[in-house]
């Protein structure tokens, strides 16, 4: 039997973002913080913007499923908004809504980017990451990241999934 060989090398045409900027949405999931006090939020505008993209859209709203799919839907519909990313209620606590605002908007549910931020999470912070609700939906065509409310993991999701896959994937969706 052959032995394994190194790791193949990703295709270029999967990484990195052939030099576009996309127009991110960025809605806060909060029952403890306002807009002017939402680290997590902020981070993930900051880090969306440092690496090239638009902010088109920041807003925090309550831990309410109606409160979420109304602002979520608003955003969906425009033009310039490419990707969103909402950040909060990934929890397993009775407040944590976003991603039951999510599934109840219909989209589809890509697996392999919870799947992922979890071994990623568990790597830091150990079985407290199976209890994690992080995901990606798509909604009407377009790519909603449901990050975790606490700064270490929206970094970890922005930096090491969202930054390094989400040109590709708009592209993907838009074919």
């Amino acid at each position: 039997m052959t032995p394994p060989g190194p790791p193949m090398a990703p295709d270029a045409r999967h990484t990195g973002d052939g030099g576009r900027s996309l127009g991110f949405a960025i809605l806060s999931v909060s029952d403890m913080h306002t807009e002017s006090d939402d680290p997590s939020g902020h981070l993930v505008r900051d880090l969306v913007r440092a690496a090239g993209h638009t902010i088109r859209h920041y807003a925090l709203v309550a831990n309410s499923v109606a409160d979420v799919r109304e602002r979520l839907e608003s955003w969906l519909a425009e033009v310039g908004v490419e990707a969103v990313a909402t950040v909060g209620g990934t929890g397993v606590s009775s407040r944590d809504l976003t991603v039951p605002a999510l599934e109840a908007m219909g989209g589809k549910r890509l697996d392999g980017f919870g799947e992922v931020y979890r071994a990623l999470s568990f790597a830091e912070v150990g079985a407290l990451a199976a209890y994690s609700r992080v995901g990606l939906y798509v909604v009407h065509g377009k790519p909603i990241f449901a990050l975790p409310g606490g700064e270490r993991g929206a970094r970890l999701a922005t930096e090491r999934l969202i930054l390094p896959s989400s040109v590709h994937l708009v592209e993907e969706l838009e074919r």
